[in-house]
């Protein structure tokens, strides 16, 4: 791991003993019931392959549409938290080494990696302890294999995408389904056709990881901000949380783009990293908006009760668990992901509308018919750009 210092910058053990520590219990099932929600689980993610890639009519050059190499893992929130706490380790590797090699010398760069190892493996912990009560699923794209999280070939061969794994959180998804009151075969099913338009999105798609890494790469290469300012700047923002900022209040500043608030990512970008972040939420908008579009659309066919579940799951999306929720939501910049789902859906549903499936397919072409933050708001100039034409 990377130390500063000859300590780690972030203590990823201690985020992991954090976060699973202060993560809430799931909810109250027998031994049974459990092992019938995992084979469950199991047989809708592996149902819902053909259904999206039917629907969404993306096969790639795979010749068994099928078989996309990705393993589908049911996990509980502790399995999930350390899953994820391997993804973060492997993307911000490039960073850490950055801040080694600016490292301050002397016995103050070991105390400072000392102490700021713990504060952040603590902070990373209670983010994540947060989070993983209320994630359903999640296609992990840059994960590595572990012995009890296997992933798909990290080095694949020529033409061949670099895969990833698909998570399904049994806990959470069994909770939520309590919560709204839904048939639960019928919700988990449609939890899991999202959670499967993402793994299309990336076998179906080769460059797409490639490019995403790259921007987020990028991002992070823009980071010129020294190990203790970083570290001060992370605990400032815990401690306007914790203070009582409200994020939903009167006096909430607006920055650039109109969006209230301030999210902890906003802390620390650069307007370098602000022009690529753009990017990146226009990738990601279009990514969550699809996979809510064919979640939706395949529902009537094979999820009866589908309209029911959406009307559900969109009130609680939208209105949180109360002021905790929604300040931990603000900080998080959760809000700007809501939205994502919300215009991306838009998005989609405009350009097939007029463009057609196979029409809005040469999205995919490459990195340069990807929408951008500006078309996402306004499908018809995305039309006009790849397909010569506006909407009517």
């Amino acid at each position: 791991m990377t130390s500063i210092g000859g300590a780690e910058m972030v203590d990823w053990n201690l985020a992991v003993a954090t976060a699973t520590r202060f993560v809430r219990p799931g909810p109250e099932v027998n031994r049974d019931e459990a092992r019938a929600v995992v084979a469950e689980l199991r047989r809708h993610a592996k149902e819902s392959e053909a259904h999206v890639r039917a629907f969404t009519r993306m096969f790639g050059d795979q010749e068994d549409p099928a078989d996309t190499g990705t393993p589908v893992l049911i996990v509980d929130r502790p399995g999930w938290i350390k899953a994820n706490v391997a993804g973060f380790r492997e993307v911000l590797k490039p960073l850490l080494d950055k801040m080694q090699a600016r490292k301050p010398g002397g016995p103050g760069g070991a105390v400072l990696g000392t102490v700021g190892g713990k504060v952040t493996g603590v902070e990373v912990g209670m983010l994540l302890s947060f989070l993983a009560s209320r994630v359903l699923g999640q296609y992990e794209t840059f994960a590595p294999a572990t012995r009890d999280m296997p992933a798909g070939p990290a080095a694949p061969g020529p033409g061949e995408p670099r895969t990833g794994r698909l998570l399904l959180v049994a806990p959470n998804i069994v909770h939520v389904e309590r919560e709204l009151d839904v048939d639960p075969h019928d919700f988990r099913l449609w939890v899991c056709l999202h959670e499967e338009t993402h793994r299309t999105q990336f076998t179906a798609v080769p460059w797409l990881r490639d490019h995403i890494e790259q921007e987020i790469q990028a991002f992070l290469g823009e980071t010129e901000i020294d190990p203790s300012t970083l570290i001060e700047r992370l605990r400032e923002a815990f401690q306007a949380f914790s203070s009582g900022s409200r994020p939903d209040s009167e006096e909430a500043s607006v920055d650039a783009d109109g969006d209230e608030g301030r999210s902890l990512i906003d802390l620390v970008q650069t307007p370098n990293q602000r022009e690529i972040l753009g990017r990146l939420t226009a990738v990601m908008s279009l990514l969550e908006g699809h996979a809510d579009y064919v979640m939706d659309g395949v529902g009537p066919d094979v999820v009866p009760s589908v309209a029911e579940i959406r009307e559900k799951f969109q009130r609680r999306r939208q209105s949180g668990a109360g002021r905790m929720d929604m300040a931990l939501r603000k900080l998080l910049g959760l809000d700007a992901k809501l939205r994502q789902y919300r215009d991306g859906e838009r998005f989609v549903r405009a350009v097939v509308d007029e463009a057609g499936i196979d029409g809005f397919n040469r999205i995919w072409t490459s990195p340069n018919t990807l929408p951008t933050k500006q078309e996402i708001a306004k499908p018809a100039d995305w039309v006009a750009r790849v397909h010569g034409r506006s909407e009517t």
